[in-house]
């Protein structure tokens, strides 16, 4: 179960990330919204993180923690806001993935 939450806790640190961004795109009542959006994903995915380590390795759950936002919101990026695709961009972000699956795989073990 503490993995699941991680995970959602993840996702959603590339929740707070995106809306960032879109807040800094838009206006007015608008750009709140996003502002709003960041403060509660924020929120859940501190909260979340929390109760992973309850069970986790803390060190453990925070790198899965933040290699799990900075490929979820370099891809976001990519995606909805037309940054670049490079080989070697690309190439890190699966080398964070690799080390995100490996971090699971030696923790399990333990």
């Amino acid at each position: 179960m503490a993995w699941f939450l991680l995970i959602i806790a993840g996702l959603c640190e590339v929740g707070f990330t995106t809306c960032l961004s879109k807040a800094k795109e838009t206006s007015g009542n608008e750009s709140l919204l996003w502002i709003v959006g960041f403060f509660v994903s924020l929120s859940v995915s501190m909260y979340l993180l929390y109760r992973a380590t309850l069970t986790l390795p803390m060190g453990t759950a925070y790198a899965v923690w933040t290699g799990i936002g900075a490929v979820g919101t370099v891809l976001m990026g990519i995606i909805f806001f037309k940054e670049p695709v490079a080989f070697w961009r690309m190439f890190f972000i699966f080398l964070l993935i690799g080390s995100i699956i490996g971090l699971k795989f030696v923790s399990s073990h333990e």
